[in-house]
């Protein structure tokens, strides 16, 4: 099992990203702008940090570039989940660090993929059938 910060200012998206990441099998820890999700990757080293682009305090773009430059929290990826759909968003999240970027609104299938290609599938949850 994963622990993912989900970084967001939208009760309503940190909720929805939340239960996709339980349902992952991960373990969710939440942010309620880029200030605190600072603060929330150097307490809890989280294994991939999904980060909103259009906060309060430190928008993701400043966020993601204090993370990365931080040594205790740079190995950190980050995916950028936003609102902000053009290529130049895009090209500067990567600038900051961000290893992903994935466009608001999207489907649980995207979310799964971004967060499976960045850690892997984790844990399901509940009991695993016998293969055998």
């Amino acid at each position: 099992m994963a622990r993912i910060l989900i970084v967001d200012d939208s009760p309503s998206q940190l909720m929805g990203i939340r239960r996709i990441v339980e349902k992952l099998g991960h373990q969710a820890v939440t942010a309620e702008d880029g200030a605190a999700g600072v603060r929330a990757a150097k307490e809890h080293l989280p294994d991939l940090i999904l980060m909103d682009v259009v906060m309060p305090n430190l928008n993701g773009f400043q966020a993601t570039r204090t993370i990365k430059r931080d040594p205790e929290t740079g190995h950190i990826p980050v995916i950028l989940v936003t609102t902000k759909d053009q290529e130049t968003d895009r090209v500067w999240g990567l600038r900051q660090g961000a290893q992903g970027y994935l466009t608001k609104p999207f489907s649980e299938a995207e979310l799964t993929e971004a967060i499976v290609s960045t850690i892997g599938r984790g844990d399901p949850p509940g009991p695993t059938p016998d293969a055998g």
